[in-house]
């Protein structure tokens, strides 16, 4: 049975690098080099320029505006309002997504994926990302069994490269 699922999920993530490959470029902002915790595009900007607080209190990505941002772990963050970056600013960990903004499945199964703004859930007062919204259903399946394989996966794969994974 875990090897139909592991099938199943492959096949996903297939199908999430397939859909990844037709986007504009922004969708594919993760360098495959970089063996950095924290997914940020060239710029050196999170969450490809969502606000990280708007998740949980407009329940909605919505884009910042580079006019409010403020950093945090050496990524820079835009915000919709001073207000909510103020409220990151006095808490950067609760609203700062996890796994560094990587792809949640992809880190439960040994992958560092370019987590999207728009496949995104709050688990336990914590944002999550995943590579796509097909990708997010399977994760959905199963988000506590996931999670705990990805909180085990993360310390060992988080200063790694996505390509040599």
């Amino acid at each position: 049975m875990l090897n139909i699922s592991k099938s199943i999920i492959a096949a996903a993530l297939v199908s999430g690098f397939a859909t990844l490959a037709v986007l504009p470029g922004t969708a594919m902002a993760y360098d495959e080099n970089s063996t950095a915790a924290i997914n940020i595009d060239q710029q050196g900007v999170g969450l490809k320029g969502y606000d990280p607080v708007a998740y949980f209190t407009a329940k909605a990505p919505t884009l910042g505006n580079a006019a409010y941002s403020a950093q945090h772990d050496g990524v820079t963050y835009h915000f919709a309002s001073k207000a909510n970056r103020d409220k990151f600013t006095a808490n950067p960990a609760h609203y700062a997504p996890q796994f560094g903004g990587f792809c949640a499945m992809g880190v439960a199964l040994d992958k560092k994926l370019d987590g999207d703004p728009q496949a995104w859930k709050i688990v336990d007062g914590k944002l999550y990302l995943n590579v796509n919204k097909e990708v997010q259903k399977k994760w959905l399946e199963d988000v506590p069994g996931n999670l705990k394989k990805a909180n085990t996966e993360w310390p060992q794969i988080k200063d790694k490269a996505p390509k040599d994974l």
